[in-house]
């Protein structure tokens, strides 16, 4: 297929495009401001899909929003027309569209618009109302409140929305981009099959969409800041936490993508916890000398998963009310995971020349308050 996307350097655009080439569509016709606009004349004349993105939702001017977003409409539709051709065209309005404002106004005028041309060609039409979009590549300070919420948190910028108590509805780019990506798998119109008068056209909601106030948003952006430091990660088994997440830490300051661990000195070696979750399990990495054995010792409770990464040795194992051991030889380049479970005396003994590097998985953090640890010999 070829498909021209105009808006393409913009925050949805760019996703597409991207998104596109990553599921194999080779043939995509980039229209944007700094493109030659007499390439849009050649991109419709074989086009056989139409994503319309281009357009304005921040101006200082009222005037501006009807001149570009409407305007930028009848450009392309003319396109289509001079070419007869009648691709499906999918456009990205507003759910602003019942507000009385100028940028509601002129995506409510582009819609009308795209309708009169559908009932005069008979080509296909997708309206897509958006809600306040977020995730990566978002433009702070124009596309959305909450790529400035992001972008203001994670440079210590001040923070001044008004209301914060406002609602905000939410919707992720990687939904909305599964979403217009599903209109391609059959530009014949079975995706306008709900169209029971058979009119072609289609308004078409993303989901799913999230709402919340403002402060809530504020308040999960700026636990994930703090986190971050306390090696606290947040539960991704939340849908929007994870997105939410994923998109905060796009607009960290490029040089600020890293920050140390604290190493635990032990006579072995060091350990330092690397991530911990909310659900209060944790990584760790732990670090034995050459010829160390880690202090011996078991959980009433707690339990862990071994893995060498580097180095060579052994890892002894004692049931606390039994006399027999058990030991495995681990090397870092067999990649092997040794469960160790509650009850069990253990230990581990660095064999080689090197350090032996082991990463560990606890059910629960280490709590220097209440440690769930006893320590006998192996």
């Amino acid at each position: 297929m070829k498909i021209l996307v105009t808006g393409a350097k913009g925050f949805v655009g760019k996703n597409l495009v991207y998104n596109l080439k990553n599921q194999g569509y080779s043939e995509i016709y980039e229209y944007d401001l700094d493109t030659d606009p007499a390439s849009l004349d050649l991109f419709t004349r074989d086009c056989d899909f139409v994503y319309h993105l281009a357009g304005i939702n921040t101006s200082k001017d009222p005037e501006v929003f009807m001149r570009t977003n409407l305007g930028s409409t009848e450009t392309l539709l003319t396109s289509l027309k001079k070419n007869d051709n009648k691709a499906p065209v999918l456009f990205t309005s507003t759910a602003q569209v019942s507000v009385d404002n100028p940028y509601g106004r002129s995506k409510k005028a582009a819609e009308d618009l795209l309708l009169s041309y559908r009932s005069e060609t008979g080509s296909k039409v997708v309206i897509c109302r958006l809600p306040t979009l977020f995730g990566k590549w978002c433009k702070p300070n124009y596309n959305s409140i909450v790529a400035t919420l992001c972008h203001n948190i994670a440079h210590d910028l001040p923070l001044d929305f008004g209301n914060p108590y406002v609602e905000i509805n939410l919707a992720y780019i990687g939904d909305v981009m599964a979403g217009f990506i599903s209109f391609l798998k059959d530009k014949e119109g079975n995706i306008f099959s709900s169209d029971k008068k058979g009119l072609g056209f289609y308004y078409f909601n993303i989901q799913p969409v999230y709402t919340f106030h403002l402060c809530e948003i504020i308040e999960m952006l700026n636990t994930f800041k703090k986190d971050r430091l306390n090696f606290l990660v947040p539960d991704v088994s939340d849908p929007f936490l994870k997105k939410l997440y994923s998109t905060y830490i796009t607009y960290l300051p490029v040089h600020q993508f890293n920050y140390p661990l604290e190493k635990r000195e032990e006579s072995h070696g060091y350990f330092a916890e690397f991530i911990k979750t909310p659900e209060k399990s944790q990584i760790g990495v732990e670090v034995t000398k050459p010829g160390k054995t880690s202090t011996s010792h078991w959980h009433n409770t707690k339990c862990g998963k071994f893995l060498v990464v580097s180095g060579t040795g052994t890892i002894s194992f004692r049931r606390a009310d039994q006399e027999e051991t058990v030991e495995y030889q681990v090397r870092g380049e067999n990649m092997e995971v040794v469960d160790v479970p509650p009850g069990f005396i253990h230990s581990v003994t660095n064999n080689g020349n090197t350090d032996l590097v082991t990463l560990i998985w606890f059910n629960e953090p280490v709590d220097s308050n209440g440690p769930d640890s006893i320590y006998p010999e192996v």
